[in-house]
């Protein structure tokens, strides 16, 4: 009795008609991974969300902040309008004051980054010369003990 092995097939390449794996994989992904990267979402038609940093943590927070103004201001005084005002006062300010509050901290990021790079190299060009802090010069403590 000969027996045929067949070959594990992953997940989600058999296409049964009808089951929703095989309709989901067949349209919907990119084929390309090119096109996805190349789309992207812009806001307002001109701010990338994708690649601009701090972008989406702030709009993310900013609609949380107009929710949770909005709602309060509602829940303490009833007045539909004037909430809503607060609403987008508050999704402005928490925007601007996440993106303030990335943007520093994304700074002091570089910094430090071009500070520690800087060491490096002062290190790798001094490292084993007469200016190297680090090297104890055996020469001048004798020399001082006399």
């Amino acid at each position: 009795m000969a027996t045929s092995r067949s070959q594990p097939v992953p997940l989600g390449s058999e296409s049964h008609p009808g089951s929703p794996v095989s309709a989901a994989s067949e349209g919907s992904l990119p084929q390309n991974p090119q096109s996805a990267e190349n789309k992207s979402f812009k806001l307002l038609g001109f701010l990338d969300v994708q690649n601009t940093p701090c972008a989406r943590e702030s709009i993310l927070y900013g609609s949380l902040g107009s929710l949770v103004a909005g709602l309060g201001h509602f829940l303490a005084t009833s007045r539909v309008r004037r909430s809503c005002d607060f609403g987008v006062g508050g999704f402005i300010f928490t925007t601007l004051a996440c993106w303030m509050y990335c943007r520093v901290n994304n700074a002091k990021l570089r910094m430090q980054q071009k500070m520690i790079q800087e060491g490096l190299k002062n290190r790798v060009l001094y490292e084993g010369s007469s200016l190297d802090p680090t090297r104890k010069d055996t020469n001048t403590n004798q020399g001082s003990r006399d």
